[in-house]
């Protein structure tokens, strides 16, 4: 997992919490980095795992919940630091369905070691979207918060369910957006 990611959810931490609660889990962690992390550099996904569940621990919020809201921080860190991928996009619809042609084949391109998941969609109705999120990774709640933040980043007025698909490792997951 690239180390953007984890910068990120310290930043998240320290902003939503505190620097101390930040050091705070860093430290309970056994990580092999000791939470030193390069935007470019890939890491063990499940050191993240880790720190979300020292930060559920020492907050009492749930690993999901932090994980939705870390995915709706992470896309509006996204719009800040990628400016160029959002400036042609006008809907919450339009960003979805260019994820995995577009945006991630330049990510592919930047960084040919990115594990990418795969956001596949289509158009039951013209008001419909339905979105099949796939990774290696247990980040299906991260996943709906990244969408949750697309949605409000667009200026709202969609619905989103959710429904988890069988899988044997990682996350299968089918999101129903409607306007």
């Amino acid at each position: 997992m690239k180390g953007i990611v984890f910068r990120e959810f310290i930043n998240m931490v320290e902003e939503s919490f505190s620097p101390d609660m930040a050091d705070k889990i860093i430290s309970s962690s056994k990580l092999t980095t000791a939470g030193a992390y390069t935007s470019v550099g890939n890491y063990d996904h499940r050191e993240i795992v880790e720190l979300v569940s020292h930060l559920s621990a020492a907050t009492g919020t749930s690993v999901p919940d932090l994980l939705r809201a870390f995915g709706e921080h992470l896309f509006g860190r996204f719009a800040v630091l990628y400016p160029s991928h959002f400036a042609a996009q006008v809907s919450a619809f339009e960003f979805i369905s260019i994820l995995d042609n577009k945006i991630h084949v330049e990510v592919q391109k930047l960084y040919p070691d990115a594990e990418l998941p795969q956001f596949q969609h289509e158009f039951p109705t013209p008001d419909r979207m339905v979105v099949v999120y796939t990774s290696k990774r247990p980040f299906a709640d991260l996943a709906e918060g990244l969408i949750r933040g697309c949605i409000n980043y667009f200026g709202g007025g969609i619905s989103l369910t959710r429904e988890n698909l069988p899988c044997d490792e990682g996350a299968h997951t089918r999101f129903a957006l409607t306007r």
